[in-house]
């Protein structure tokens, strides 16, 4: 298994392009499911729930082509089962938003209950209930949800009871071929989701009011190929953001969009960061200062991004003055909180959903370990400053997320290993 040996202490700067976005990447592979036509796919993340995303759709029976720059041509002409077996699905819960392609185009879907993930239970009962007003029969049954309609999705107006990016995404893909107009009301506003629309409507869909709380869709009978470019991962870009602040570093971020990133650059500024935007770059620069401590709370977008708190968690824990960190979208969200203490960190858990981090001047190397995606990065935004050599192990997480992690940070000047398990005795 493989781990990170990180040497703290060295200041990141230079310029590093952003990768796609893997949380847009993936209901846009199962977008494809839609149309008999090829589509072609570029400016996929290479990464594992990428990869298993891909063998999901050719486990079902769709021709899958990827070229060496991860440019990816996929067709779903003719499916050989409907059925997205719990030995994929349990990896990785973004697979679940095949069921609402599956049951828009063929009538019929079986896909596993997910996993994949250790800070929640993130229930689908907000999926199921909308798949039940779009008029299929759902059940339950062995692990497994089996979704009909044989008569075909007919378009309804359903409203969350919470915010759900997954729920949104899902419906939004069995609302484009349901007979009618369907209104998702309390729908999710993530640029994620948007770029999912986008692709759709490239498709031939008919979506309006992505990025909004309430979209409406009129059904076709049909989608057709297209060629699209998923849109840059605002997650890895804030995340090196947060690295190189934390460094008191200067970075240069291509091929980003900083529209998708106000709230977290916002945070950076009062943080004491100078940043600059473009129309597709980003720079920060902490002039080699530590950086102030802030409050922060996390929020369906616009608002902070739950995905960059435990990120942020590690800067506040290096940073000057105390703050306190509110998590509202997860629970089981502070598991990174007792590794980063490890390494000499002050952070207080204040019950089940905040923390309280006393800043502290320094941090000293020890063994960690990682125990989900983003908590992960913020072992490595830790590791970066502190004193002595730092090992993190279960980096697999990292790999679900981040794109050559290693070599990324190294670009950017940190001493960052990747060492097999046997390596470390």
């Amino acid at each position: 298994m493989d781990k990170l040996l990180i040497q703290g202490g060295a200041r990141l700067a230079g310029t590093l392009r952003v990768s796609g976005a893997k949380n847009a990447a993936l209901p846009i592979l199962a977008a494809t499911l839609l149309t008999e036509e090829p589509m072609v796919l570029s400016n996929l993340p290479h990464l594992h729930d990428v990869t298993t995303m891909l063998e999901l759709l050719g486990c079902l029976g769709a021709e899958v082509v990827v070229d060496e720059t991860m440019e990816v041509e996929i067709t779903a002409r003719q499916l050989t089962q409907l059925r997205a077996p719990y030995e994929l699905v349990k990896t990785m819960r973004a697979s679940f938003v095949v069921l609402g392609p599956l049951l828009a185009r063929f009538g019929e879907a079986e896909v596993s209950l997910p996993g994949g993930c250790a800070i929640g239970a993130r229930p689908v009962d907000q999926h199921l209930k909308a798949f039940e007003a779009l008029g299929a029969e759902i059940t339950v049954e062995n692990g497994y949800v089996r979704g009909l309609a044989p008569q075909g999705l007919k378009g309804t107006e359903f409203c969350f009871d919470m915010v759900t990016v997954g729920g949104t995404e899902n419906v939004l893909m069995a609302a484009t071929l349901a007979a009618g107009t369907t209104r998702i009301c309390n729908a999710a506003r993530e640029p994620e989701v948007v770029d999912l629309a986008n692709c759709l409507n490239a498709m031939g869909a008919r979506i309006r009011g992505h990025g909004t709380a309430e979209i409406e869709v009129e059904g076709v009978k049909r989608l057709h190929g297209c060629s699209y470019r998923v849109m840059p991962d605002r997650v890895e870009a804030g995340t090196y953001l947060i690295a190189a602040a934390v460094t008191g570093g200067s970075v240069r971020l291509t091929s980003v969009d900083p529209s998708t990133l106000v709230a977290v650059l916002d945070k950076l500024r009062e943080s004491g960061a100078e940043v600059r935007c473009g129309g597709d770059w980003i720079e920060l620069d902490m002039r080699g200062l530590r950086p102030r401590a802030v409050d922060l709370e996390t929020a369906p977008y616009p608002g902070f991004p739950t995905d960059m708190q435990a990120q942020y968690l590690a800067l506040n824990a290096v940073a000057d003055g105390s703050s306190h960190i509110s998590e509202t979208i997860f629970e089981n969200r502070f598991m990174h909180v007792q590794e980063i203490n490890r390494l000499g960190a002050n952070i207080e858990l204040a019950g089940p959903s905040s923390a309280i981090v006393h800043g502290v001047e320094k941090l000293r190397a020890a063994p960690v370990m990682a125990t989900d995606l983003r908590a992960s990065f913020s072992l490595v935004v830790a590791a970066l400053v502190a004193e002595g050599t730092t090992l993190i192990d279960r980096i697999y997480h990292i790999d679900r997320g981040y794109e050559t992690i290693e070599e990324k940070l190294t670009q950017l000047g940190a001493n960052v290993q990747r060492i097999s398990g046997q390596e470390t005795g």
